[in-house]
């Protein structure tokens, strides 16, 4: 997606021989009697995903024009670096989602600073686990893809229809998942017509499946999901929703190598983003290091994190 955006692999960018236009300019914008290519605004398509296939699919991401990776080439696949884990949680009248900040190349730490937890519009957000620059390819041909219908029909898609919009597109990345390649999804947002936050799962081949009070993908996210398991409650305030996704992100870089936790020397933490009424919100470095800076304090005396009530309160 980055030569779609500045212009490098498309012909509708590429400068005229001798001319003075530059990468990202139509051919012959703003000459007298100038129009675009011919057929490029034939397709009227509430989608740009569609738009884009039809008019230069190789820009579309996971696109390959041949075989692809030979097989059994499993180092190559290795060798990229991989997100990981990525927590959500339902929350009173909204929905957190939060991720840890490493990437892996195989055994090794690629990179300790990723951000995989993004704004996808007004009212969702979106992270992601698997083959780090395809998910980013993904992510942002999904903002694009939002932002185009609602120019092109006046209105926002329902959340199902986001999260059958994304289903649609992660399958599209069949080949390249088939070749290794994969990208998974978690796709959050706060339903206007219920009140309340709703969470989305996803799988190689598209999905959506609804998940209901918390979920987590990744490497870690078995762990994540166990802890929250013991730690989340229904219509939990959003600080304390918050509060349990570190945790649980927490408890996954424990067993996991492949996610990491709060990293205090070099003051990076996770990031956490909540959906709400008010709409999307990326809470800030100092907010994120406040929440966890509290589970680091809380572990000092209990390693192992908060213990969940062995006998509900009124069973004693």
């Amino acid at each position: 997606m980055g030569s779609y955006f500045d212009g490098s692999q498309s012909d509708l960018f590429r400068p005229l021989g001798g001319g003075d236009e530059g990468p990202g300019r139509i051919r012959g914008a703003g000459e007298p009697g100038s129009r675009p290519p011919a057929g490029f605004m034939d397709l009227q398509s509430s989608s740009f995903a569609d738009f884009l296939g039809s008019h230069s699919p190789r820009l579309l991401p996971g696109w390959t024009s041949g075989p692809g990776v030979p097989a059994g080439d499993g180092q190559a696949l290795r060798d990229l670096p991989h997100a990981t884990t990525i927590v959500a949680a339902t929350c009173e009248h909204g929905v957190v989602l939060a991720g840890d900040r490493r990437a892996t190349s195989g055994s090794m730490i690629a990179k300790r600073d990723v951000d995989k937890v993004f704004r996808s519009d007004e009212f969702s957000a979106i992270g992601y686990s698997g083959t780090g620059s395809l998910g980013m390819d993904v992510i942002r041909l999904f903002q694009v893809e939002l932002e185009h219908y609602e120019k092109m029909e006046g209105r926002s898609l329902s959340l199902e229809g986001k999260a059958n919009r994304l289903a649609w597109m992660i399958r599209g990345n069949l080949a390249a998942a088939m070749q290794g390649f994969i990208v998974v999804p978690l796709f959050v947002g706060y339903d206007e017509d219920a009140d309340r936050g709703r969470i989305f799962s996803y799988d190689p081949l598209g999905g959506p499946y609804e998940e209901h009070r918390f979920y987590s993908i990744g490497s870690g996210s078995i762990f994540a999901r166990g802890s929250l398991k013991k730690l989340f409650a229904d219509d939990m305030p959003v600080r304390d929703a918050v509060l349990a996704s570190v945790q649980a992100l927490y408890d996954a870089a424990d067993d996991d190598s492949a996610t990491g936790g709060p990293d205090l020397t070099r003051r990076i933490f996770p990031v956490i983003a909540t959906v709400t009424a008010d709409g999307f919100r990326r809470l800030s470095e100092a907010e994120s290091e406040d929440y966890a800076e509290q589970v680091i304090r809380g572990r000092m005396s209990e390693p192992d994190g908060p213990l969940a009530p062995l006998r509900a309160a009124d069973n004693p």
